[in-house]
């Protein structure tokens, strides 16, 4: 029995290779700096973990360790693992390679890419074509960020632009969602990044008559691809796209649209996620899946049955009086997609925003349009930003982004006093957003408002 030591476990790209690994009956352990909920429910699957940055708790016998270059390179485990040896790779390189051989279809983007690649997972899934999946997010309707399905060639994954890690993968299928500046401290302008996503995009074969590899980009996208590449165009709504939305209505929550493709119309599909964002991102999924094979009776009945993804516009509470949603969003863009969807469905009502910058280094880069983005909502509070891998930066905090913010009703609060702030804000929508640890704020917050 191989053992696999995961440096990292945590992280929602590592859990999934680590679970993968676990069902294949390997022994499988892990250090991570963090107890999380992802964390205990790998234990739970018999996975060993240990929260000390300590050798004294490795097992014997190490066959392999699997890293994230989230890791601080000041780590003791690391370190020891560097000097002695050990035979190690990126997180990268393991998916590349337990997706080698398979029809892999590689979601791609600065944002977006969480919710598509589970939405490509759950109509494949829900269909006789099938899939397994390594996702950057937990499904809500799998319960958890991969699925194994040993029948089927066609693996989905989240094609992680992060330190060039996409670059790894073979894509049978690829798609771009979008190519927003970001990760700056990685690429070091955003024209080196579109670089990148090119090259990721210039992956796919050109078309000869056997092959059928498909690249798949958002409308308007600046992405130059290899002349022969075959390449398909998908939109929210237009006539100058293989794949789009038209006659988009919203009918007591739920969204009803017309999905066009290059072979037929399939009419009224109902997409009960919420967020006019979605429309797009399942455009993009569907495409997917009906290039796929998956026939027109099973994307309906899929997609309309779609739950989501935890900490991906999730309702936590949904009554009358209040409403509480919480959102991975951390990238400007991705707030104003977030804040401007909630506006659509509750026009007339006052909503509330804590956010938790994620990264100094992104927060410096994008506070400008940090700042604009959250002057969409009607009161800001803003709460220390998660370091992650990162060092402090001199003037950088969220104080410094609150001053920035053109608004009379926002707010600096620190976690210990955030609940009682918000309870005298007295929300009528209230939103968590970012992709640090303020997910361990959404049960105090449920609980404070379910009285």
């Amino acid at each position: 029995m191989k053992t696999y030591y995961f440096l990292g476990i945590g992280g929602i790209g590592m859990s999934a290779i680590a679970r993968y690994f676990n069902g294949m009956g390997c022994k499988v352990c892990g250090y991570d700096l963090t107890k999380t909920e992802l964390t205990l429910q790998l234990e739970n699957e018999g996975i060993e973990i240990s929260y000390m940055d300590d050798i004294s708790y490795l097992p014997k016998d190490i066959d392999l360790v699997v890293f994230t270059p989230a890791i601080p390179k000041d780590s003791v485990l690391l370190n020891y693992f560097i000097d002695n040896n050990f035979p190690m790779k990126k997180r990268s390189q393991v998916l590349g390679e337990l997706t080698m051989g398979k029809k892999c279809i590689a979601i791609a983007g600065t944002h977006g890419k969480t919710t598509v690649t589970t939405m490509v997972a759950h109509l494949l899934h829900n269909s006789s074509i099938g899939c397994s999946a390594f996702l950057g997010g937990v499904s809500k309707d799998f319960g958890s960020n991969f699925v194994i399905n040993k029948d089927s060639e066609f693996v989905v994954v989240e094609a992680d632009e992060f330190d060039r890690s996409f670059l790894q993968l073979s894509p049978y299928y690829a798609a771009i969602t979008s190519v927003d500046a970001d990760h700056l401290d990685i690429y070091g302008s955003h024209e080196e990044m579109k670089n990148t996503f090119v090259e990721f995009a210039n992956k796919i074969p050109i078309k000869t008559n056997d092959s059928k590899e498909k690249l798949f980009l958002k409308k308007g996208l600046d992405i130059e691809v290899n002349e022969g590449i075959e390449t398909l165009i998908y939109t929210i709504s237009g006539y100058e796209a293989e794949y789009y939305a038209w006659n988009i209505r919203n009918y007591k929550g739920a969204y009803y649209f017309d999905f066009h493709t290059p072979e037929k119309v399939i009419y009224d599909i109902c997409l009960n996620y919420p967020g006019l964002h979605n429309i797009e991102n399942s455009v993009l999924a569907m495409a997917i899946a009906w290039n796929c094979g998956v026939n027109e009776d099973e994307l309906r009945t899929a997609i309309s049955s779609f739950s989501g993804v935890k900490r991906r516009f999730d309702y936590r509470i949904k009554r009358d009086d209040f409403v509480y949603i919480d959102d991975y969003a951390h990238h400007p863009q991705e707030l104003r997609s977030c804040i401007e969807s909630v506006r659509d469905l509750y026009p007339n009502k006052k909503i509330t925003g804590v956010f938790q910058p994620h990264l100094f280094s992104r927060t410096k880069d994008f506070a400008d349009d940090f700042a604009r983005a959250l002057e969409l909502l009607d009161e800001v509070v803003l709460i220390d930003i998660y370091p992650a891998r990162e060092k402090p930066l001199p003037g950088v905090s969220s104080k410094m982004l609150l001053h920035k913010i053109d608004k009379m009703d926002k707010y600096y609060s620190t976690e210990d006093t955030l609940l009682d702030l918000l309870e005298a804000l007295y929300p009528e929508v209230l939103l968590t957003l970012g992709a640090g640890d303020i997910d361990k704020l959404v049960k105090p917050i449920e609980e404070r408002f379910s009285k």
